[in-house]
């Protein structure tokens, strides 16, 4: 079964009651102060970070968690994921302190299996997020899309020294963290879900990067096999990745590694694309439903990175309103054309 959600972040916000009006009660949440909320937006020039936790909670924490869930309910929205953790950096670069931060990630993952909260989406892009060199490429109908050239790519910053830091260092950190996690994941009943590197490249910024090939994705899997070492089946990162994305979500659905779907799309290729609307881009989108039907696969669904469409600042590239509205409306359509249209209730 399909649970199409959103992101949100736990801070009552109107999208929450525009994503309810579209039917959509689920959501994968960040988490208030924690890693993701404070970098996803940071990495594409947005320095208004959200504010951190002020109220003593620790936002991975029994109790953090415990009050975002509840803040949800209050508003008819059920949480059913996180796409955010406490600071990984140093687990991901197998730096000293890394058992403090797995210990985190360890009282996260407990707490969500008391909660009944099933998926965690994380990442193994250290110190940064996802990339873009443009947020404001015009696309259908004057809508501003993100998009990314490696070319132009020269004048960033850069987040490490060649030879600072390897592949095989990052390698080994991950299967560090899948000894000490995925038994802990697997008592609570929890599923982690890899997300990609995105773009998918080799190394980023001087960072190397492994999450960026099919064959990563099986390395992943094969390091620790359990049903709580999955992966995000992110649509965009993936696409840059095959030309048949439908076979992936065969091959990984077939495995019943498939945690998590971030269904959007993109035109190019990992050196030089564009996000689009989702009817638009350059993947047949309803034979990816038709692939996650044929796998059986039962997880959270949720659009991800939308164009900036009329009236709207931007402020929050690929991750502003309508475009949110327009994709679900989008999603939804495809899932009642593969698997029916539900009856209908008063």
């Amino acid at each position: 079964m399909i649970f199409l959600s959103e992101q949100l972040s736990a801070r009552p916000a109107p999208l929450w009651e525009l994503v309810k009006q579209c039917g959509v009660s689920y959501t994968v949440s960040l988490l208030q102060g924690a890693e993701q909320e404070q970098r996803m937006f940071a990495s594409v020039g947005d320095g208004k970070l959200a504010a951190g936790f002020t109220d003593g909670i620790t936002p991975w924490s029994a109790a953090g968690i415990a009050r975002d869930k509840a803040t949800f309910a209050a508003h008819g929205i059920e949480m059913i994921g996180i796409e955010d953790t406490a600071p990984m950096d140093r687990i991901r670069l197998g730096l000293p302190g890394r058992d403090e931060e797995i210990a985190h990630v360890i009282e996260q993952i407990e707490a969500m299996g008391k909660l009944g909260i099933k998926t965690l989406c994380y990442n193994w892009m250290a110190v940064s997020s996802w990339a873009r060199t443009r947020t404001d490429i015009v696309s259908r109908g004057g809508a501003l899309v993100t998009g990314f050239k490696l070319s132009d790519t020269d004048g960033m910053s850069r987040i490490a020294e060649p030879g600072e830091y390897t592949a095989d260092q990052l390698w080994g950190a991950l299967q560090y963290f899948l000894d000490a996690v995925i038994p802990v994941a697997e008592a609570a009943n929890v599923r982690l879900g890899m997300h990609p590197d995105d773009p998918p490249l080799q190394e980023m910024r001087g960072m190397p990067r492994i999450m960026n090939s099919i064959e990563n994705y099986r390395r992943l899997l094969d390091m620790y096999p359990s049903k709580a070492n999955g992966i995000t089946l992110c649509q965009g990162n993936f696409a840059l990745m095959t030309d048949d994305l439908p076979s992936v979500i065969r091959e990984f659905g077939g495995r019943d590694a498939i945690a998590f779907v971030h269904f959007r799309d993109i035109v190019g290729d990992a050196t030089d694309f564009e996000e689009t609307f989702h009817d638009a881009g350059q993947n047949d989108l309803p034979a990816c439903i038709e692939a996650y039907k044929e796998v059986g696969f039962h997880g959270p669904m949720r659009p991800d990175h939308v164009p900036t469409m009329y009236g709207e600042s931007n402020e929050r590239p690929a991750y502003e309103t309508l475009g949110r509205l327009f994709a679900l409306g989008y999603i939804r359509g495809l899932i009642h054309s593969i698997y029916g249209k539900p009856k209908a209730t008063r």
